[in-house]
């Protein structure tokens, strides 16, 4: 059986050491599978034109051997892969893709504003594969209607609404996240909240 082929997106600034990203993507090297954690270009001050020509070299990249292809991105990362999905070849498409704490345009984030407005619409992000977003409903990137509203709701993406769970990075305390690790491995269709007791 072909082995999962895994290409993980951080957001802006990278995903510190005690990062669920990270964490995860030593678990998924450990179970056997081929797995890309790129440093994207300048995540201080992201240019999204920079990260998309990035993006397009990991998918050629990815899709260099069988397996099944899967994207697991985070907070800006999200916006980078709903950017690019209209322009993924056929010869490039994943077959599942995880969108975890999308920022929103209201975030009032300088540094995120160039990447908006994305021009995902829901033929794009079908043509990319399935699409899951997994989000809170107080993510202080994400303020007002929140990203169930923003993204889920008009891109009709199956929708993981933990809530209480803010921007589900280390501060909010997603390190270890062994639910993500279980849907990354396609053990499981959602995504959970991170359990006290998570593996670690």
């Amino acid at each position: 059986m072909s082995r999962l082929r895994a290409l993980i997106l951080h957001g802006w600034q990278g995903s510190e050491p005690d990062h669920w990203q990270s964490w995860l993507a030593g678990r998924l090297a450990d179970a056997g599978a081929h797995v890309q954690f790129p440093t994207l270009p300048d995540c201080d001050v992201p240019c999204p034109d920079r990260w998309g020509g990035a993006l397009q070299r990991e998918l050629r990249a990815l899709a260099r051997e069988e397996g099944e292809r899967v994207v697991i991105a985070h907070s800006l990362g999200c916006v980078l892969w709903l950017r690019e999905a209209a322009s993924i070849s056929a010869a490039l498409r994943v077959d599942r893709v995880v969108l975890v704490a999308p920022p929103c345009p209201g975030s009032q984030v300088p540094e995120l504003a160039r990447f908006y407005p994305t021009g995902a619409d829901k033929a794009a992000v079908d043509a990319a594969g399935r699409t899951r977003l997994v989000c809170s409903d107080d993510d202080p990137y994400c303020p007002g209607r929140g990203a169930a509203e923003h993204w889920g709701r008009p891109l009709e993406l199956a929708v993981d609404l933990l809530p209480g769970a803010g921007h589900l990075n280390v501060e909010a305390g997603y390190g270890p996240w062994s639910a993500m690790e279980a849907w990354a491995l396609g053990q499981v269709d959602v995504v959970r909240a991170r359990e006290s007791s998570a593996v670690r």
